[in-house]
């Protein structure tokens, strides 16, 4: 939003897409005024009107009220969209994002989880539409400017930057007493509570590998993770010369997304620059994937192919809210995760309906796992 607001000759919002936080979309609307605004159900869309009636917006300055994952669809395949910032987190926002990339949208891709479940089927319709599908997470961003200084064919491996989260010097004993308050205070970054508990649990670095293979057409052997606590390299290139290109930015989410909408151009983002004239020490090792399982996972899965990269997300998306909900403890993230992995059978979903049915039911037997080990709503705190 900051973005658009920096640039309003340039970008204007025809759409906006909301969960349940009715609040600051009457704000945006306000400011921004889109035709559209799409809210998860019936009952938040009343929500949103009760809130816009106590705004100075006269009705006929509205916009079109929407509710539910057609009006999602529609609103990004809509005739005026030249750009769609898909951000939805999980599955939720494959659909609407699939049919964006179908319908030849332009497309800034924030949330890992489209290609996580589906990156064969969404890969291939971006191809056949002949569309653009830019990364906006940092490190994928900036991948993505790495690539640009050489041949795709000189290329022999990435490297994907990790924090490390805020257990990354916690023994691994420990995590076993580590509260869901703990898991929430990232390090570096500032984000949505799924996507926290992922960085603690180094499964969001997973779920960024996966991407990688897909976005970059790499196999996993040749993108590898590496702990930089300091956050300011997001992503390293290494070219078969032995150059390594790197790129560096201030910690800031406006910077890729502006990126985003601009290529092949670039333009004065409205983030912090680096001060050169200050020392600064950067740190790089290795991640522990004894300690943090969930990587190891995240490879083993993306290399099995067929559904198990759905399946890795599904399980996962259980698993974190079991935890933060204080039914299970912190390592029984992982558990659960490779259990499932270990009982859903792997096949190749044909379309997104069957990706969507393989997510159900590794769901499922997620839920049913946790249940039968940790009991339906009993708390381990």
């Amino acid at each position: 939003m900051d973005v658009v607001r920096q640039n309003p000759d340039r970008f204007q919002i025809h759409a906006l897409v909301a969960g349940a936080n009715v609040v600051d979309l009457a704000s945006q609307i306000l400011e921004f005024r889109p035709s559209v605004a799409v809210v998860a159900d019936e009952t938040t869309r009343r929500r949103l009107q009760d809130e816009l009636n106590k705004c100075s917006l006269p009705h006929s300055a509205w916009p079109q009220l929407d509710a539910g994952p057609a009006a999602r669809v529609a609103a990004s395949v809509a005739p005026e969209v030249d750009f769609v910032m898909c951000a939805i987190v999980g599955v939720a926002g494959l659909e609407a994002t699939y049919a964006a990339i179908r319908s030849g949208k332009r497309i800034g891709l924030a949330n890992k989880e489209v290609l996580v479940a589906s990156g064969r089927l969404v890969m291939e319709a971006a191809r056949a539409a002949a569309t653009d599908l830019l990364p906006v997470d940092s490190e994928h961003n900036g991948a993505h400017q790495c690539f640009r200084a050489g041949r795709r064919d000189e290329v022999t491996r990435l490297l994907l930057t990790a924090s490390g989260g805020p257990f990354r010097d916690t023994p691994a004993s420990a995590l076993w007493d580590v509260t869901p308050d703990q898991a929430l205070q990232h390090p570096t970054w500032k984000m949505g509570r799924r996507i926290t508990v992922d960085s603690a649990t180094m499964m969001n670095k997973g779920f960024e590998v996966i991407e990688a293979c897909w976005l970059f057409d790499l196999p996993p052997s040749q993108v590898e993770v590496v702990v930089h606590p300091q956050s300011s390299i997001h992503a390293m290139v290494e070219y078969n010369d032995g150059s390594v290109i790197a790129q560096v930015s201030a910690t800031d989410m406006r910077m890729p997304i502006q990126y985003a909408l601009t290529y092949p151009e670039r333009h004065r983002a409205p983030v912090p620059r680096l001060d050169w004239n200050q020392p600064r020490t950067w740190h790089f090792t290795p991640p522990d994937l004894e300690k943090f399982r969930l990587l190891r996972l995240a490879y083993q899965a993306q290399e099995q192919g067929a559904s198990a990269t759905c399946t890795l997300n599904a399980a996962d998306e259980i698993a974190v809210e079991a935890f933060l909900s204080g039914r299970i403890p912190f390592p029984a993230i992982a558990t659960t995760v490779q259990e499932t992995l270990e009982r859903q059978p792997a096949r190749e979903p044909a379309t997104i309906e069957d990706v969507l049915v393989i997510d159900a039911e590794s769901r499922r037997l997620a839920s049913r796992l946790i249940a039968e080990s940790y009991g339906a709503a009993t708390s381990v705190r």
